[in-house]
């Protein structure tokens, strides 16, 4: 009992100690509570300060140049071109009078353009710098008007606006008006988003392209060295496209939006919902357009973060952008090139002869009929320059998808098959080509032909032998001399089957706004027979080498493309990247005939170019690389620019499409010159055209064969 008593006892001494450890023990746990608050309110208070009052994470997207085009040999066509500029990036709380503080102190550092200033931009900045004048602007009954609610702030600022004087405005120097200029740009940028002040711009003046301002070195340096007292003012790298082969297919490459136009009004909804910025360039037009995902390139992407006061804190960068993916183009430049001398050269000479006052353009498009690249698309135009009122020539390369026209017998091939494929017409079938009459009307070939077959209708062009094919499918009964009647329903049923070939519709090439022809108005029984020659209904030079490719392939019509691939960017800006993208050829139909029907149309057209006789011949006789086609005239109606002067004026369309070797193809041509005499004084220009592009193709074909080996 005792000895319990004892180990009792000397249990409770020990609790004492314990409680003191443990109490001991809290004391130091607070004592360095209380030290890391005071270290964290002292030392690190402003720090966790401004963490707290982060309020915003916003993700930036800056511009990067766009992808290079190249040619099918690896030439390049459209490059990009390094440029000075100045910019400006507002916060989110930066007020205008700091703006206008800023334009202040850059304008004695650079010069700035006026051109762009408004009369409304003088006029807010006359408001901004005379707050005391234009208080008085604002009369008493305004003042009454806006506290009943009758009228709002806009409607005040408004008649504000409309009472500045022309003296008002005079009190604004020229240095201000820079000042005015400078600031405009400023105050359009969109917060927190990089807004170029100036940069290299241009314009075109008398048919030439003139800097209208840049930013020089000095500027950069100036601007450099005072960046501490710009607050939001950077120096920085714009870039502008450059084209080495200056203007030939700059009309189907296309444009892009300048630095200080932004996106398209008409598209800004499509491209902000894209993640575009308002402030970024765009193509606007053709191939930089068309291809605009994949020129615009990779952004980098900034992630800024803001205080509650909409200051930025901190900037990182979450991604390195890159720039656009490349483009080689179906097009070979030296291919192109020569034929754009070739034109130029033709339209000179011709525009010389009698009767040709009318003749201002010609188009040559080349297309491989098995893959539809496009190999070469030139078109040249006469325009008068409305400042100077001289007359240059210019690329109208775009014509060839733009605009038609009737292209006369060209389109017999067409009329032949439709014939084959309705059952109105046999192969071998003979017919009498004389003159035939319709009331009053007489229609005939250009010559009398007697009994041809469909071979010798196509060698000699004969028209009335169309004529008779049309009349078949429309189911006329023809008596000479006396009415025609025949069911309207042929002029469908000949368009259905010209649509097979690529006439009268889209051709599907890889660009926007492509023209798919006019049909013409009239469904009279004379308007089927030129519908039968190619003189009622518009095609477009494209359309007419995507039929010829569909007659030479047997039967096949291939969608034409203009860019063959699109690459990766490389390290080296000079060099290819790995290929993103091949572009297939594409079968878009199939024609519903028999392979006998198309061969012996090829048989037809091969006499054109190789027999005599044949309207072709005179030409491409002797060519050793064994041409096949069709030539046509086609009368028609002035349509061009001086149309309200000459549009009764009836005029002659030449034209001619082709392809070669005729055994196995490989290159397929159109040649369309509209407008090319009036009256009886006539030309070849469309043979002499398309016998020295032919010329051309296979002298380069040769020269880079040689070199290969």
């Amino acid at each position: 009992m005792k000895k319990f008593k004892e180990i009792k006892e000397k249990k409770k001494s020990h609790i004492p100690l314990r409680l003191n450890i443990l109490f001991f023990a809290i004391f130091l746990l607070f004592v360095a509570l209380v030290l890391r608050l005071g270290i964290v309110q002292i030392i690190y208070g402003d720090d966790y300060r401004r963490e707290v009052e982060r309020t915003e994470d916003i993700m930036i997207n800056n511009s990067v140049p766009r992808g290079i085009m190249y040619d099918r040999n690896g030439q390049v066509m459209v490059d990009n071109v390094a440029l000075n500029a100045i910019t400006y990036t507002r916060t989110q709380n930066t007020t205008t009078d700091e703006i206008l503080e800023v334009a202040q102190k850059l304008a004695t550092l650079i010069d700035k353009s006026t051109n762009k200033v408004t009369e409304r931009d003088m006029k807010d900045y006359w408001i901004l710098v005379n707050p005391k004048k234009a208080k008085k602007k604002i009369t008493k009954e305004d003042n009454k008007l806006l506290a009943e609610e009758k009228i709002d702030n806009k409607e005040v600022y408004k008649r504000q606006i409309e009472r500045i004087t022309e003296k008002d405005l005079a009190s604004i120097s020229k240095d201000e008006l820079k000042v005015l200029a400078i600031f405009r740009e400023m105050n359009s940028a969109k917060a927190l988003t990089p807004q170029i002040i100036k940069t290299k711009t241009t314009r075109m003046k008398n048919g030439t392209l003139q800097v209208v301002e840049e930013v020089t070195d000095r500027e950069v340096a100036e601007v450099s060295e005072n960046l501490e007292s710009l607050p939001g003012v950077d120096v920085t790298t714009d870039w502008d496209r450059t084209y080495p082969f200056d203007k030939t297919l700059k009309t189907v490459i296309g444009n892009v939006s300048k630095s200080d136009q932004g996106l398209p009004l008409e598209s800004l909804d499509y491209y902000l919902a894209r993640d575009y910025s308002r402030n970024d360039r765009v193509g606007t037009s053709y191939i930089e357009a068309q291809y605009e995902d994949v020129l615009q390139g990779q952004k980098t992407k900034v992630k800024n973060i803001t205080d509650k006061g909409g200051s930025v804190v901190e900037s990182t960068q979450i991604s390195e952008g890159n720039r656009g993916k490349d483009l080689v183009l179906t097009v070979d430049m030296d291919l192109q090139l020569a034929i754009d001398q070739i034109i130029e050269e033709e339209l000179r000479a011709k525009k010389s002869y009698g009767g040709t006052y009318l003749l201002d353009r010609a188009f040559v498009v080349m297309m491989n009929p098995k893959t539809g690249e496009i190999l070469a698309m030139s078109g040249k135009q006469f325009v008068k320059d409305k400042e100077t009122g001289k007359t240059e020539l210019q690329d109208y390369a775009l014509g060839n998808i733009t605009s038609s026209y009737t292209m006369g017998s060209v389109v017999k091939g067409a009329t032949v098959l439709t014939g084959y494929q309705t059952g109105v017409l046999k192969p071998g079938e003979v017919k009498v080509d004389s003159p035939v009459k319709i009331g009053d009307l007489t229609k005939k070939s250009w010559k009398n032909m007697g009994a041809i077959s469909d071979l010798t209708a196509l060698k000699q062009s004969s028209n009335v032998y169309m004529f008779k094919i049309a009349m078949d499918i429309g189911k006329g009964h023809y008596v000479y001399g006396r009415p025609l009647s025949i069911d309207t329903q042929a002029f469908d049923t000949m368009r259905k089957y010209y649509n097979q070939f690529g006439l009268g519709i889209r051709t599907g090439i890889d660009l926007p706004n492509e023209s798919k022809g006019f049909p013409g108005p009239d469904r009279i029984p004379g308007k089927l027979l030129d519908l039968a020659i190619g003189q009622f209904d518009t095609y477009t030079p494209l359309q007419l080498v995507q039929y010829v490719s569909t007659i030479a392939n047997g039967g096949n019509r291939i969608q034409p493309h203009i860019v063959k691939s699109i690459h990766d960017p490389s390290k080296n800006s000079k060099e290819l990247g790995p290929v993103f993208q091949e572009i297939d050829p594409v079968v878009l139909n199939r024609i519903p005939m028999k392979q006998e029907w198309i061969e012996r149309v090829q048989t037809g057209f091969k006499q054109v170019m190789q027999s005599p006789g044949g309207t072709g011949y005179s030409k491409f006789g002797g060519a050793k690389y064994n041409m096949a086609g069709k030539t046509g005239t086609a009368q028609s109606f002035y349509d061009g620019p001086e149309k309200k002067k000459y549009g009764a004026l009836q005029t002659m369309n030449l034209t001619t499409v082709g392809y070669a070797p005729a055994d196995n193809p490989e290159v397929a041509i159109s040649v369309v010159v509209p407008w090319a005499y009036q009256g009886a004084t006539g030309h070849s220009m469309n043979m002499d055209i398309a016998k020295k592009v032919m010329d051309k193709y296979f002298e380069l074909k040769n020269k880079k064969d040689v070199t290969e080996k």
